[in-house]
């Protein structure tokens, strides 16, 4: 059955902004219904017919011109970038519609993801997530065989290609996934010419914003044009988005379009594209007055005035708006302000569940408020949202704290009762999100806790840490016996309560996770500040040697990384504290971070004794990651002693055992060190063959490319092999 949700051609996905066709899918002009028939449980809400929106394109002529142009470029094979920014309301949803359906007209593939809002708290990488995920719906088999090989890294943004693989410790993990996902993008564009929208960038996660700047800048040659829509209204001082457009500014391949409000005359073209016949001067006048030109307001206040409202418009847009959905039936604004609280869209069948309404009823309320053009179907027909974002931020701040306490409360019951109600990868983070905000710290801290772990896992570093940080404020607040049920994440490197399965997730052993998700997220100085604060704490709190020699290794890396000293102190107090106890992984990562802090710093016996214990000791704990970043430094200093060939060939056989196990960290170690080693060494030609590939992988410089807010684990450190290169550190 048909569904009309305006009245008139769109394309894309997103909330529909003012003056937007209204229609899910391209075909219809006009006000009437939508010609193409969408599925359930979307296609119930049959004969559903608005009209507050104008059927026609108003204005936009140079904004089309300089898109159009855009898609020619990229369509000669020169990527693409626009930033499309305007006040909420003023049609950069319309705008993006009306191109990429004329995009897809000319033969160009087009995908659309929004940056999404759970609660308060964004989704990492929501955007890219969804436009692959509607890439693979499009073209099939052809994204799988394009991602043949690497399957495993990038199912950390999509799911549905398969398990994830062996998750890397520290930055260059996340670098390859950048990598990846840009190469991916260009083989998909290679020969067609691909349209990707980002809706929303002012809601986006930090990740998602690191992820576009490395494609924007990685892009070299591909038929793919990337376009991405903010609220410039929203972007304070401190917001985010700011140094983000800063840095993007300065790259060639990067424009901005300003969406202007409408003059006087496009008000007037838009009241009678909505009115279906010319408006009275004086009805343009005043509401041209009262909108200020902004398409959307101007949709509300003619919707207002057709249905009788003397003024046109009460003391704000949202009371009017407010209205709006007063005048609903009771069950439909029920309906409405569940979904509000539950984000920026939400499934049928978790909807469903949350209003405890039967299925009629259901229907009945969606039907009311889609026709009243509140709400709309999701772009895949799964589920409901907003019409506009303004219209659910009005909503949302009429709910009084305890409805929203309870609304949240709701959601996380149905969604933890039935998990399968929303897609895998958005669980976690979306019950977390909504356990928080029922203020229910004994559900919320196990919640955050977990969310936190699939945020590191697709190496959204930044979000964990802002999970963790919320499970540092819940902690005290948590019930003694459900932070007794807490168990260590095992991910803070190789911190002491790894795989203690008995052992109760301590609340240093949280200072611990804070300290690595903040390094490795490139919040250096909250990292040292964690890690401070964790040594105040081991102070007071007796002997614990291990932990603080681990902690104490950590502030020796941030306090080099920041130019605060050279480290050396730091990591003496770590060897100190560590000397003449048994053997274990913190001891053998200690010495190994000793032997390498000799080699940049004060090459000699001492740094190639250390780099020998090192291995030693990691080979009696099994830490094989430590062991191989030790024999990396060993086999500088045995090179550097004057045995060049058995000093390679130790690089050699690292590189062949980081190849073999994916560990990304020492790989991209490994290629840095050996090539500087090799250029050291160059003083008589000599042979080398790169280390054999595994099947399907990509070449070398693709595994090695720092990306936005690299961090690694190990200090910077290439060979000083001859006088020439002596002091050349790693990039």
């Amino acid at each position: 059955m048909p569904l009309v949700i305006g009245a008139g051609a769109g394309a894309g996905t997103g909330s529909a902004e003012a003056g937007s066709t209204g229609a899910v899918g391209a075909g219809a002009v006009g006000a009437g219904k939508a010609g193409a028939a969408v599925s359930e449980p979307c296609a119930m809400l049959d004969d559903v017919l608005t009209t507050s929106v104008s059927p026609v394109f108003i204005g936009r002529a140079q904004e089309l011109a300089i898109l159009e142009d855009a898609l020619a470029r990229a369509t000669a094979g020169e990527p693409q970038v626009l930033l499309v920014g305007g006040e909420a309301g003023v049609g950069k949803t319309r705008l993006i519609d009306e191109f990429l359906a004329s995009a897809v007209a000319a033969g160009a593939v087009a995908a659309v993801g929004g940056c999404v809002e759970i609660g308060a708290d964004g989704l990492p990488f929501a955007p890219v997530s969804t436009v692959l995920r509607s890439l693979r719906r499009k073209l099939g088999t052809e994204l799988d065989g394009a991602a043949a090989g690497q399957e495993g890294e990038l199912a950390r943004l999509l799911p549905e290609l398969g398990e994830t693989s062996r998750a890397s410790h520290d930055g260059d993990g996340r670098a390859r996934l950048f990598e990846l996902t840009v190469r991916l993008l260009e083989r998909l564009a290679a020969e067609r010419t691909l349209v990707v929208a980002i809706e929303d960038l002012h809601w986006a996660d930090r990740s998602t914003r690191e992820l576009l700047g490395y494609l924007f800048r990685s892009l070299l040659s591909a038929r793919l044009l990337v376009v991405a829509t903010y609220r410039s209204d929203d972007i304070h001082r401190r917001h985010p988005l700011r140094p983000f457009l800063a840095e993007v500014d300065r790259m060639r391949e990067v424009r901005r379009i300003e969406l202007s409000r409408f003059t006087r005359g496009e008000v007037h073209a838009q009241l009678t594209g909505i009115n279906g016949a010319e408006p009275e001067r004086d009805l343009v006048d005043r509401i041209f007055k009262r909108s200020d030109g902004n398409a959307f307001f101007v949709e509300e206040i003619a919707r207002s005035l057709n249905e009788g409202c003397a003024t046109g418009l009460s003391e704000s847009l949202r009371d009017l708006l407010l209205v709006r959905v007063e005048a609903l039936p009771e069950e439909a604004q029920g309906v409405v302000r569940i979904l509000a609280e539950g984000g920026s869209s939400v499934e049928y069948e978790l909807l469903r569940a949350v209003a405890r309404l039967g299925e009629d009823e259901l229907i009945d309320a969606l039907r009311a408020a889609v026709g009243a053009n509140i709400l709309r179907p999701t772009a895949d027909d799964s589920g409901y949202r907003f019409r506009h974002s303004l219209v659910r931020e009005a909503v949302r701040d009429d709910l009084l704290p305890g409805e929203r306490s309870r609304l949240n409360r709701r959601f996380a019951e149905v969604l933890e009762a039935e998990p399968a109600l929303v897609r895998a990868d958005e669980r976690a983070a979306r019950l977390a999100s909504y356990w928080y905000h029922a203020h229910d710290p004994a559900k919320a801290l196990p919640a955050v806790l977990q969310a936190s772990v699939e945020a590191r896992r697709r190496y959204a570093h930044a979000e964990q840490l802002r999970l963790l940080e919320r499970a540092m404020e819940l902690w005290e607040d948590a019930p003694k016996e459900i932070r007794r049920a807490q168990r260590p994440m095992d991910y803070a490197e190789v911190y002491p309560a790894r795989g203690c399965e008995d052992q109760a997730l301590r609340h240093l052993d949280l200072l611990a996770e804070v300290v690595v998700a903040a390094h490795m997220s490139g919040q250096r100085e909250r990292a040292l500040a964690v890690s401070k604060r964790a040594l105040r704490t081991l102070d007071r709190g007796g002997d614990d040697p291990l932990r603080a020699a681990w902690f104490w290794t950590q502030q020796g890396k941030l306090m080099e990384g920041l130019a605060r000293g050279d480290g050396w102190e730091e990591l003496s107090r770590a060897q100190e504290l560590v000397r003449g106890l048994p053997p274990s992984p913190v001891h053998a990562e200690v010495m190994a971070q000793v032997a390498g802090w000799t080699m940049t710093h004060r090459p000699g016996a001492e740094g190639l004794a250390a780099a020998e214990r090192a291995v030693e000791l990691a080979r009696m704990v099994g830490a094989e990651s430590t062991e191989l970043n030790a024999r990396l430094t060993l086999g500088y200093f045995t090179g550097d002693s004057g045995d060049i060939e058995r000093g390679l060939a130790e690089m050699r056989e690292v590189c062949e055992r980081a190849l073999a196990l994916g560990d990304i960290s020492v790989l991209g170690r490994c290629y840095v060190n050996l090539a500087s080693a090799l250029e050291g060494s160059a003083g008589r030609p000599r042979r080398w063959r790169p280390p054999r590939r595994a099947p399907g992988s990509w070449t070398a410089s693709a595994w090695w490319t720092p990306g936005p807010g690299f961090t690694g684990t190990w200090p910077s450190r290439c060979s000083p092999w001859a006088a020439g290169t002596r002091r050349r550190r790693r990039p």
